[in-house]
This record gives structure tokens, sequence and C-alpha cells, in this order.
């Protein structure tokens, strides 16, 4: 007997607990950073030798507070990015650039992972192409 009161009194406590914590908040309803690109995704074609591997990835800010970029890396030595360091003020565009090493002939896939203040992080931008053998 004492363990079926037991049990009533603790599903009791566990239901008056759960009634009473207040929902969580979805979307951008906290007052947070949010972080949007134009495109995570861009494809070079092919590049000469030692070509412009660089392209600029577009996002905004389209959170209600300021948003930081904590950290943005790429999944190898041939990919470096570049991103602002300061905050991005709510509703403000900027530009992360990434610059790939086009002295390395062939095919190339490569990813970089955006890290931020924003609850969806990180963010992975990708890039592909192939780049021709150099002219001998």
């Amino acid at each position: 007997m004492k363990k079926v009161l037991w049990g009533i009194f603790l599903v009791a406590g566990l239901a008056i607990t759960a009634c009473t914590q207040s929902p969580k908040q979805s979307g951008n309803e906290g007052g947070t950073a949010a972080i949007a690109f134009d495109s995570t995704e861009h494809h070079f074609g092919t590049l000469p030798y030692a070509g412009d591997g660089t392209y600029n990835f577009i996002f905004r800010n389209t959170g209600s507070e300021p948003l930081l970029l904590t950290n943005v890396r790429s999944s190898c030595g041939c990919t470096i990015p570049s991103w602002p360091k300061e905050p991005i003020a709510a509703g403000a565009t900027d530009t992360i650039r990434v610059s790939y090493n086009t002295r390395i002939s062939g095919r190339f896939s490569k990813s970089i992972s955006v890290f931020s203040n924003a609850p969806a992080t990180p963010v992975i931008l990708k890039i592909t192409g192939t780049v021709l053998a150099a002219a001998e």
C-alpha cells in the first residue's frame, strides 16, 4: 500500500512540475542574432592553374541582436576564409571571403564551417570546382 501511495505522489509531483514549466521560445522571439546566406554553395567551374579562386559569401543578420562570427574554419589548409571580426548589426549585410589555392590542380570540394552567436550554428558553406594542370 505504501508503494502505491508513493507512486501516486511521484506521478502527481511530476505532473505539477511539468505544468509549471514555461514553454521555450521558438524562432527569433527572444531577441537573438540570426544568420542568413544568399547562397551556401559556389561552383567555380574550371579555373586556370594559379587563377583567381576567391568567392565572397554574402550574409545578413536577420535577427534583432548583433551577430558575432566567433570562428570560420575550412576543411583543409588549401582554403583560407576571412570574415568580419566586429559585430554585425541587426539587418546589416556583410561577406565571408573564401580563397582556394589554385596552385593545386584537379577537382576540389571543400567545406567552410561558420560559427556564430546565432542559434543555428555552424552553417556549412561549400565550394567546388576544377583547377587545370600547369602549362608545361
